[in-house]
């Protein structure tokens, strides 16, 4: 039987002449920062005092021992990051150029000291730049040449720290015979049966050709056989109605034991085991009279996506850990995300982030690893790319989750919008990757599953790659240029990318600047901003609607909270309303991968922004809205559920001291999966431009509202209401805020994190009637009274 030993134990790093202790996995800035040479590249404007780190080479080593009776002693590196020699007793084993596929060695009988040597990302970059030629990128920075985690290289919204190190773990396989060297199940369901073609390849030793081998599998009760010949087998087991895995809303995450094992007459050599999940997934690119649709259909039913684009979760991504990946799609979860896309400025996540979200019931839309730049297809980098795609293609599709394989991150725009083509004079840029190569290795190996050539992409040159009647579409015109409430001016098929940002919470900021006097231009919070112009879009967002604030910064950091909330609801509300024609939101974005302004809905510090708990409600089944149109107000009742939704909505005109104008209660009835939309009726609409009255729509504890002016229009009153703690029994770290409105309190917030670093709201923003009252459930507070609450609180027009 094949055994393992894990080589996670007495690495070192070469620092100019001293040895320095170092983490396996990791990377160099983590083995630096432990050994204290350099500061927290996250903390102040550190990061530009580590640029160094990037552009040297390093050297990992350790000494090697084994003594196996077996054939053959395999060195399997998971990841090295990126460009590598590795030496063994001062003799080459191999060398290495991807971060993102594995390699294997073989290195029976060998002894001494491993090295492994990376170059700086810099220099290899610049040496495979020498024989493709120059190509374009959105960032002065040589991504595009080095198969390499892009956004190391530093984003819109990431610094950069070009990292190297042996970033996943390393192990030796000792086996005699034959191994399983590669295993592609192919899961269908067909007539209510669930159907795993096992794909078997083996490896054998010279004394194991042509020795007699079985392989044997199992699933959910079902049992399949078969005789190796050479070094393929094919095995095919077939389960009568299986339970389903099906995405989170929509029915249970039902997972399956897939057990693999290869014996000779000695016993067994090696087994495989994987979870799986038997459910159909399409894509439903039909042509209809709105344009090209783009509509995922799991087990038969069509979905409205509910999206959040993800990033790397740290920039030196070696330190997320299974629990760190459980707790970020957790909270993806609990804001009714159903999808995750794993954009392609990152990485090919670890296996702890796909067995999450098979378990969470989110699906994954996996980017190939291309962004924002024109790639060369020549060599060394296209031998790469495909032994990168075909690694990571077979890795990860046993996982249920993942629905789609998307080909690239906005090339496909760039090079038409972005003056690439005239630039490139006809050299490569990556088209034959995504129209060519991609597609050919995923029909080849995992034809269970869609793959779309880029996003945005309309499907065909026929049309322009971003047009939001076909296919998928970035919409970034809004926050580059416009008010947010022009999301509503179309209405895309399915929109992958849009957000808006804003900065982290205060607690983060606090632990990230300390000891800055924070204002929006302090030297801290502009390098913290990595936006072209972030600053100044951020605060053009705010003037729309209210006065900007001038040397207030904790209302400044309240009011560009509240509109990056607002702006993304209102994208999401509206595109909600108009499905089936709009068929999916992918919110950019969920995470951060450090403490930074940006669209993220968790900062740097995994601590919740107010869009995150927006995002719960405008995620959830079933959505309330009011939607301003050229004929009137419509109200629109969304049923993502798969019951029918009938009620009674309350609508209510008002006055902003209170005052009810008028009011009357429509009994609806929306089917499942469908949108009901109803005029507001005349009576119910304010005033057009009114400065005093607004709309209040309410149902099953769901509210929308309808103010016809900019804040900074709208009659306020001054808001006043009251505020209790109450202790919550046999909780002692928590505690209710009970706040009761006296007036009209407008996107009321409790910012939990400043009453203590620790502490979190169950709720965002909120608007209360006068007399209305809730209750904010506080955690990890610690003692807290009504006066230290009530400086934590916010709300419009508070002076």
């Amino acid at each position: 039987m094949k055994d393992v030993t894990q080589l996670s134990e007495g690495w070192s790093l070469r620092h100019d002449e001293a040895l320095l202790p170092a983490g396996v996995p990791g990377c160099v800035h983590t083995d630096l920062l432990a050994a204290r040479v350099i500061p927290d590249p996250f903390l102040d404007r550190n990061e530009t005092e580590v640029a160094w780190v990037g552009r040297r080479a390093w050297t990992y080593v350790t000494h090697l021992a084994h003594d196996s009776a077996h054939e053959r002693t395999d060195l399997v590196f998971e990841g090295l990051d990126t460009a590598a020699e590795i030496t063994l007793a001062g003799e080459a084993v191999g060398s290495t150029r991807n971060m993102h596929r594995g390699y294997r060695f073989d290195v029976t009988g060998r002894t001494g000291e491993l090295e492994v040597r990376f170059a700086s990302a810099y220099d290899e970059a610049a040496a495979v730049r020498a024989v493709t030629g120059e190509r374009p990128n959105v960032y002065p920075e040589p991504s595009q040449y080095i198969r390499k985690m892009a956004c190391s290289f530093g984003w819109d919204w990431g610094p950069t720290l070009v990292t190297a190190g042996i970033w996943r773990p390393v192990r030796l396989e000792h086996w005699s015979t034959a191994r399983i060297a590669r295993v592609r199940p192919l899961v269908t369901v067909e007539q209510g049966t669930g159907r795993v073609e096992v794909r078997l390849d083996v490896e054998r030793t010279r004394r194991g050709q042509g020795r007699r081998l079985v392989a044997r599998a199992s699933v959910a009760g079902a049992e399949a056989e078969a005789v190796v010949e050479g070094d393929q087998a094919v095995l095919v087991l077939e389960v009568f109605e299986p339970r389903l895995w099906w995405p989170r809303g929509y029915g249970e995450q039902a997972l399956h034991d897939l057990e693999l094992t290869l014996s000779d007459d000695t016993g067994a050599l090696d087994t495989w085991h994987r979870r799986i999940g038997f459910r159909t997934v399409e894509l439903d690119r039909s042509a209809d009279e709105h344009g090209t649709g783009f509509t995922l259909v799991v087990n038969g039913v069509r979905l409205f996506v509910r999206g959040a684009n993800w990033i790397p979760d740290d920039v030196l991504p070696s330190r997320v850990t299974p629990e760190r990946y459980r707790t970020r799609l957790a909270q993806a979860a609990d804001a009714n995300i159903d999808l995750v896309r794993v954009w392609g400025g990152g990485i090919y996540e670890d296996d702890a982030f796909y067995d999450a979200c098979d378990e969470l019931g989110l699906m994954v839309w996996q980017d190939f690893l291309f962004a924002c730049s024109a790639y060369p297809e020549e060599q060394p980098l296209r031998g790469e790319v495909e032994a990168e795609a075909r690694d990571n293609v077979v890795r990860l599709m046993p996982h249920a989750s993942l629905v789609l394989w998307n080909g690239n991150n906005e090339n496909l725009w760039g090079f038409r919008d972005w003056g690439w083509e005239p630039e490139l004079a006809g050299d490569s840029w990556g088209e034959g990757y995504y129209l060519g190569l991609l597609p050919r290795v995923v029909a080849e190996l995992d034809p269970t599953r869609p793959y779309t050539a880029g996003s945005p992409w309309s499907g065909s040159w026929d049309h322009h790659p971003n047009d939001p009647a076909h296919g998928t579409h970035h919409s970034w015109e809004v926050w580059n240029r416009q008010d947010y409430a022009e999301y509503r001016a179309s209405v895309p098929r399915f929109v992958a990318e849009f957000g808006w940002q804003a900065p982290p919470a205060m607690a983060t900021l606090q632990r990230a600047l300390p000891g800055e006097r924070l204002a929006p231009d302090s030297p801290g919070m502009l390098h913290h901003q990595k936006a072209e112009d972030g600053n100044g879009k951020l605060n053009r967002g705010v003037a729309r609607h209210f006065d900007l604030p001038e040397d207030d910064f904790d209302r400044w950091h309240y009011l560009t909270q509240v509109v990056q909330a607002r702006a993304v609801a209102t994208g999401i509300e509206h595109w909600r309303a108009h499905w089936p024609v709009c068929a999916g939101t992918i919110v950019w974005q969920l995470n951060d991968c450090w403490p930074v302004s940006s669209w993220a809905a968790i900062d740097g510090d995994g601590r919740l922004k107010p869009l995150h708990h927006e995002l719960r409600r405008v995620y959830a089944d079933r959505l309330l809205t009011v939607q301003p149109g050229a004929d009137g107000l419509t109200l629109a009742a969304v049923n993502q559920s798969g019951t029918p939704w009938r009620t009674s909505v309350l609508l209510r005109r008002l006055e902003a001291d209170g005052t009810l104008l008028h009011e009357t209660v429509l009994d609806i009835a929306a089917e499942p999966r469908s949108v009901l939309r109803l005029p507001v009726p005349e009576d119910l609409t304010p005033a057009e431009r009114s400065a005093k009255e607004f709309l209040v729509a309410d149902a099953d504890g769901l509210r929308a509202l309808h103010f016809p002016v900019p804040d900074k229009a709208f009659a306020y009153p001054r808001p006043r209401f009251d505020v209790a703690v109450e202790p919550v029994a046999g909780q002692g770290d928590r505690v209710d805020v009970v706040v009761t409105a006296q007036t009209l309190v407008r996107d009321l917030l409790l910012q939990a994190d400043r009453l203590g670093p620790r502490a979190g709201a169950d709720r965002g923003l909120q608007t209360l009637l006068p007399g209305e009252r809730t209750r904010i459930r506080v955690s990890d507070c610690g003692p807290v009274d009504a006066e230290a609450v009530r400086s934590a609180l916010f709300s419009v027009d508070v002076v």
